[in-house]
């Protein structure tokens, strides 16, 4: 959920509310941004509405859809909006006409389009119709809301999402990496949430030796969007396995298991059984420690790339182990990095580590992050952290 450490008057509580519908269609948007709105009169929300999914109606006509199922005539009312409404015909007609054909005089937006080819375009044409706009309101929380869309506009990778959790001293796992759960029940049905918007769960080859995933989502069919496929699996390992074993994703479903591996071991007789049986073998380059700040690690931008352009992944999902999570933040690969803190202190130094393989001497080096949302699940807390990026 998005947060408001400060909210300054009415505008800030509507467009919270705009943000939190918004929130309803991510992992159904893509390639669309998610998007919410509200129409507000006399200080009170009288109608609401969202982008729902990818061709589908804009978050502006649902909002105005909702206000005729209510009654409600629009044109006293004053429309929030999460992000400016498009001017343009895509796959439905411009928001703006619609905005205008409701009669409405004033309009409030939180952040503009980032996209280069429509930037300013909706704001300014409502402005040359007459109506108000005010613009900026709660403008880094709807930034937040649409990163995704803006790393699909700027870059031809998905976006990026890290999961991990741990306990209040930092730790994913004891000394011995037994696989154990580290958050509560309620933090784990979360995951699976997760798992719902995402094209690609990844994990290192540490957790897949160890903990034997399945990397599947579970939830309950009412709780999966429209047309769901289950990810594609993500290997990150320099030791590829033998192709009859029984791992849980090489058992149920190697077509749709992918190892990101060495170019050398991509090229071996094990990597060449394993695409006998349909799995994907993808030999990425390797970046030495010295370019990268940390231990030897593949290169993955390319790979991120590959996901995008070859199997529509719009959205990953890496689930650790710590030397994975570490080069994936070296390499400016994590957009979004969630964390479960469970109350628990493991108080053994010799423990797993959230990050794990860099060799910096100063905290001048460090990797920053910045808090975006903080929440609850059971006892645990979701902490979810965006890049300070320059």
């Amino acid at each position: 959920m998005p947060t408001c450490l400060e909210t300054t008057g009415p505008h800030d509580r509507f467009m919270l509310r705009a943000a939190r519908l918004a929130l309803r269609g991510r992992g159904e948007t893509a390639p669309n941004p998610c998007v919410g709105a509200v129409l507000a009169k006399g200080g009170e929300i009288v109608a609401e509405g969202w982008h729902k999914a990818f061709g589908g109606p804009h978050a502006e006509v649902e909002c105005l859809g909702d206000a005729r199922a209510h009654s409600v005539d629009p044109a006293g009312c004053t429309l929030y909006v999460t992000l400016e409404p498009c001017n343009h015909q895509g796959k439905t007609p411009p928001c703006t006409k619609a905005i205008l054909d409701a009669g409405l005089r004033r309009v409030v937006i939180g952040c503009l389009d980032p996209n280069p080819h429509v930037a300013g375009g909706g704001a300014e044409a409502l402005r040359a119709a007459g109506l108000e706009v005010e613009t900026g309101v709660q403008e880094a929380l709807c930034q937040d809301l649409i990163d995704e869309f803006r790393i699909w506009t700027t870059t031809n990778r998905p976006y990026s999402i890290l999961k991990m959790a741990s306990t209040l001293d930092g730790k994913i796992a004891a000394r011995g990496g037994r696989p154990q759960a580290v958050s509560g029940p309620e933090s784990q049905a979360d995951v699976h949430k997760l798992r719902a918007q995402v094209q690609a769960v990844i994990v290192g080859g540490n957790t897949f030796y160890g903990d034997n995933p399945e990397l599947t989502c579970r939830l309950g069919e009412d709780g999966l969007p429209k047309g769901f496929c289950q990810p594609l699996a993500v290997v990150v390992t320099s030791t590829l396995p033998k192709a009859y074993t029984n791992f849980n994703l090489l058992r149920q479903r190697p077509e749709q298991v992918l190892f990101w591996t060495s170019e050398y071991s991509a090229k071996t007789p094990l990597a060449d059984e394993l695409r006998e049986r349909g799995t994907l073998i993808w030999g990425l380059p390797e970046l030495r420690a010295e370019q990268l700040g940390a231990s030897d690690s593949l290169s993955f931008h390319g790979a991120f790339t590959r996901l995008r352009q070859e199997y529509g992944c719009h959205r990953t999902l890496c689930e650790g182990g710590g030397q994975l999570a570490l080069s994936l933040a070296r390499q400016d690969l994590v957009d979004e990095f969630v964390l479960y803190l469970a109350p628990r202190v493991l108080g053994d130094a010799e423990g797993k580590s959230l990050f794990a393989g860099g060799a910096v001497p100063s905290m001048d080096d460090t990797l920053n992050f910045r808090l975006a949302v903080a929440d609850s699940r059971g006892d645990d807390l979701k902490l979810t952290y965006k890049p300070r990026r320059a």
